[in-house]
């Protein structure tokens, strides 16, 4: 309820324009005993020098590779192949992988955090930054969400604002409105290489 602040991260719901949405994802290597709990709905970064994929813990300047959607690995307790949620900080596993939602104009529903004012219809179009607030262990869920005092023209900010999730319960006179954002800041649309070393 936009009435309720109940972050979530970030959640694919549409590809921008009419194309179709498969809700396809890549896997990215996350590397053994990573030290630091992915969760459901993150912003991630591609590590060119050991191609893993790490939390983008950025909010006014993350450039993400895209969003995490789970994991699978070997659980070094159990002996054999999990799929969870999250990423539990430090798990020894060689064999883990991120599922990732990487596609640049993938388009993804996060609620703003109801700080500074509330924007109307004319915040489509600015860009805004990320709070990543905290995930949750029991649902694996993330605790990202959008920085409404943050929204402005500023090219650097990594999400854009294409338009707000229209159902009769989201209303954009709401403290904690549901927006439809993508990446302003992908790595995969930087003209600039990622370094391998």
């Amino acid at each position: 309820m936009p009435s309720t602040s109940t972050p979530y991260g970030l959640v694919p719901v549409k590809k921008l324009g009419m194309n179709r949405d498969n809700g396809g994802f890549t896997h990215y290597k996350i590397a053994s005993a990573y030290n630091t709990n992915l969760f459901k709905g993150d912003t991630v970064l591609l590590i060119a020098a050991s191609g893993t994929v790490q939390k983008d813990s950025g909010t006014t300047t993350a450039t993400p590779i895209g969003v995490f959607m789970g994991c699978e690995y070997t659980d070094p307790n159990l002996n054999y192949k999990v799929r969870r949620d999250y990423w539990p900080a430090s798990t020894v596993a060689t064999d883990a992988v991120a599922f990732v939602s990487d596609d640049p104009f993938q388009v993804y529903k996060i609620q703003g955090d109801g700080a500074g004012t509330i924007y109307g219809q004319e915040s489509i179009g600015t860009n805004a930054a990320l709070v990543q607030g905290s995930g949750s262990t029991a649902t694996g869920i993330s605790g990202a969400s959008l920085d409404s005092s943050s929204v402005a023209t500023t090219a650097a900010l990594p999400l854009k604002i294409v338009n707000y999730d229209r159902r009769p319960d989201n209303l954009l006179t709401d403290t904690y409105v549901d927006f439809h954002v993508i990446f302003n800041t992908h790595q995969w649309l930087t003209a600039l290489g990622i370094s391998p070393t």
